[in-house]
């Protein structure tokens, strides 16, 4: 191909990588625990190893590559994501104080059949995380309905906490606002109306499956079946307000500020919270997601020394230098945009990455650019919520107190969207979606 990356990169980049996924597996399967090494120790561990190790064209001091970790863990995008973080936890914190995990929840259990509370959780969890166009602001504010929900059910909490990471994912995936979805139709220079279209044939199999299977999936309904679940609709106003706001378009920072103000009103307004306690109560949620946030920061400078060391460039090289045929293609922006979110574990970083490269791939082969926008989102979107060092299933994980490991298990939908994915590509399905379509180069 004429647009082809030039760089090679070197395979010993991706040994820092390598080395913590080795170890965070290999401790996990010896021990039967996957919590038996902390994943910032992990990291801490590829991070050092990624330190001691050099290019052979741009070799540089250990004070230097400390300034290669220290910038990529100061990324302007890590940075909101940790403020993200702080306003989730304060957010949740708050709401479950002033009691609207609770009628949140009780109200779900009393107006779903018995056949549907984990359908029901899926598709609550999908219309939020396509409101608000991000899993990690979804994932903290939902999963404390999925603990109240297990509890009143009996219910294992790894399968909920799944169920709101896959339901978190379909918003990632699809929705107008997410940062993945602008990265995927930029790159590709598709409108994203186009992309929504291709996107939701694509992925519809794994909706309508996971729905399915999800229904068929037995709970403890003992409960359920004698118990009264009382709620008052005034302590629903912090989840309905965030939906409202995020439909409407705003920043994602604003709906969790507005929604902490919420709770805050509701708790003087039952007696739930005073001023002083309120302060404590969102210090106390901002502090259960500090070590997620420095997990983040850590591996965004991990992912800067892979780059300077030559592995993500090794990636890109190395998926795409056989590629002969349309189906064959696909596949490689498949994998390839994979392989970036499991090294990144960044759907956004990972689409724009592997988005240039895809569309010279596309353009050569005649694939249309909405079909293309749609493979880098769905498999990254995908691989993410599949991933145990991830952010969101670290979020899932500490908010629930179950390993990410169990969680990753029981998103199905993450897991259906690649299975899908990779039936879409090889029998080119729909094919309403393999029009060429007109498309101006970037310069």
């Amino acid at each position: 191909m004429k647009n082809k990356r030039k760089k090679k990169g070197h395979v010993k980049g991706i040994f820092p990588l390598l080395i913590f996924l080795i170890l965070y597996m290999f401790t996990g399967f010896v021990s039967g625990d996957f919590e038996s090494m902390p994943l910032m120790i992990g990291i801490v561990i590829a991070i050092t190893v990624a330190l001691f190790m050099n290019n052979k064209e741009d070799k540089k001091s250990l004070n230097e590559k400390i300034g290669i970790f220290t910038k990529g863990a100061g990324n302007e995008g890590l940075m909101l994501l940790v403020i993200i973080f702080m306003l989730a936890g304060a957010f949740y914190a708050t709401a479950s104080t002033v009691g609207s995990v609770d009628s949140i929840s009780n109200f779900g259990l009393s107006i779903l059949p018995e056949s549907m509370i984990l359908p029901g959780l899926f598709i609550v969890t999908s219309i939020l995380s396509f409101s608000m166009g991000t899993s990690m602001g979804t994932i903290p504010a939902l999963i404390p309905i999925a603990i109240d929900i297990a509890q009143k059910t009996d219910t294992n909490i790894a399968l909920l906490a799944g169920i709101v990471v896959g339901g978190a994912m379909f918003g990632d995936n699809l929705s107008f606002i997410a940062d993945t979805t602008i990265a995927a139709t930029r790159t590709q220079e598709v409108s994203m109306k186009e992309k929504f279209k291709a996107n939701i044939l694509f992925v519809l199999p794994a909706i309508l499956m996971n729905l399915f299977l999800l229904a068929l999936q037995p709970i403890q309904t003992a409960g359920l079946e004698t118990g009264s679940y009382p709620y008052e609709l005034i302590e629903i106003l912090p989840y309905l307000l965030v939906i409202i706001l995020s439909v409407a378009g705003l920043n994602v920072l604003a709906v969790f500020a507005l929604g902490i103000l919420s709770g805050l009103m509701i708790g003087l307004f039952n007696g739930t919270l005073t001023l002083i306690s309120f302060m404590g109560t969102i210090h106390q949620g901002m502090m259960e997601m500090q070590e997620m946030a420095i997990i983040a920061l850590f591996v965004g400078g991990l992912v800067a020394l892979m780059e300077w060391l030559g592995g993500i460039d090794w990636l890109l090289h190395n998926l795409t230098k056989r590629t002969k045929t349309k189906r064959g293609a696909e596949f490689s922006i498949a994998a390839l945009v994979s392989l970036m979110d499991i090294a990144t574990t960044n759907n956004s970083i990972s689409i724009l990455t592997a988005g240039p490269l895809a569309r010279d791939i596309a353009d050569e082969f005649g694939i249309s650019r909405a079909r293309t926008a749609t493979i880098l989102d769905t498999f990254a979107a995908g691989f993410n919520g599949l991933l145990p060092y991830a952010g969101q299933l670290l979020v899932a994980g500490g908010l629930a107190g179950v390993s990410p490991v169990n969680i990753m298990l029981y998103n199905w939908y993450s897991m259906l969207m690649i299975v899908f994915g990779l039936l879409a590509i090889l029998f080119q399905f729909p094919k309403s979606m393999k029009r060429k379509i007109k498309r101006t180069k970037i310069q």
